[in-house]
């Protein structure tokens, strides 16, 4: 009878270790195969979820086949999961699912700020960004928002973001202010801060940018008002720098703290967020004696020494813009 039970008990004792091995293969199968996917699928993994949380929001989406095997191999490497929000190839496996949350190589989103958008303007991108989470906050100085494309990621803070753009703009102008060319008629790195700004909203071309700072820098010197269409457009705008009509006569004598035809010297702030080229502009600026400039109707600008030139280049370029002009239609 003591034999009989001593075999029953070995051969109970054998299954279990056969099973319990089986499902081990079986579990270890699971977690390192290729998952049922079938196509690339994207999930946001919410702050504060549990690892059963997580298994069962990856089993909804179709990534895992179980939350057990999922569970168990999470448990048995010992791995910390992280929230966030992450794009999975077709048929991942659960294991690399699991090392690619554990690691936090979430979704990476971009942000472009241009160049010359005011910081007006910036706050309501960053407010209508959707991936971004929080209130954009206070309000930076005008100007000191660094232009770039942010690589983000979902549930980032808006005012946190705002905050390494300016934190981002100063460390630049430190580090471009101390190399700067020697002689400029600017004081501070704010003084720079503010004409590149101006220069900013002047061009569009790259490459001209240095010969507009030059300008700018040569009637400072010489005690000339700059003349800069884009400060009378920013004081009367209420700080978004653009209107919805063409500067009149009237706008260009209205006095207010931008406008330099009103003004000596520069305006009372930046105008716009200047990039790091137009920033390098002010610092380096092209060696040359002009004082003028306008456009050329080719996107860049004329420049000129003389005011008679100046006034040649203008009426060329009052030529090119009737030429522009549709004929009226007849009746």
């Amino acid at each position: 009878m003591k034999t009989a039970l001593i075999r029953v008990f070995l051969a109970v004792s054998v299954l279990l270790v056969a099973v319990a091995t089986w499902a081990a293969l079986e579990g270890h199968r699971r977690f390192t195969a290729p998952g049922p996917a079938v196509e690339p699928t994207t999930i946001v993994i919410p702050k504060g979820a549990g690892l059963e949380a997580i298994a069962r929001r990856l089993q909804a989406a179709g990534i895992v086949p179980d939350i057990y095997s999922f569970m168990i191999g999470t448990r048995i490497r010992a791995a910390t999961l992280r929230a966030g929000e992450y794009a999975f190839p077709a048929r991942v496996s659960p294991e690399a699912a699991m090392r690619q949350i554990a690691e936090g190589r979430t979704v990476v989103h971009k942000l472009t700020i241009a160049e010359g958008l005011t910081v007006k303007q910036v706050m309501a991108l960053v407010a209508g960004t959707d991936f971004l989470a929080g209130e954009v906050g206070k309000p930076s100085p005008e100007g000191w928002l660094l232009p770039e494309t942010w690589h983000l990621s979902r549930d980032d803070d808006r005012a946190e973001l705002m905050a390494r753009m300016e934190k981002s703009m100063r460390q630049y102008l430190e580090q471009a202010w101390a190399s700067r060319a020697q002689g400029l008629p600017l004081k501070t790195p704010a003084e720079a801060l503010i004409l590149a700004s101006v220069v900013e909203r002047e061009t569009a071309v790259r490459d001209e940018r240095p010969k507009v700072a030059a300008v700018f820098l040569n009637r400072l010197k010489r005690g000339m008002r700059l003349q800069s269409d884009p400060t009378v457009i920013y004081g009367l705008s209420d700080g978004l720098g653009v209107l919805d009509r063409p500067l009149s006569r009237a706008d260009l004598e209205k006095p207010h703290r931008w406008n330099t035809y009103v003004l000596e010297g520069l305006p009372a702030t930046a105008i716009a967020n200047p990039g790091k080229a137009s920033l390098d502009a002010v610092l380096h600026p092209a060696d040359i004696d002009a004082l003028y400039f306008v456009a050329d109707g080719s996107g860049g600008h004329a420049f000129a020494q003389s005011l008679d030139e100046h006034n040649r280049n203008v009426a060329q370029w009052r030529k090119v813009e009737k030429a522009r002009k549709p004929e009226p239609a007849r009746k």
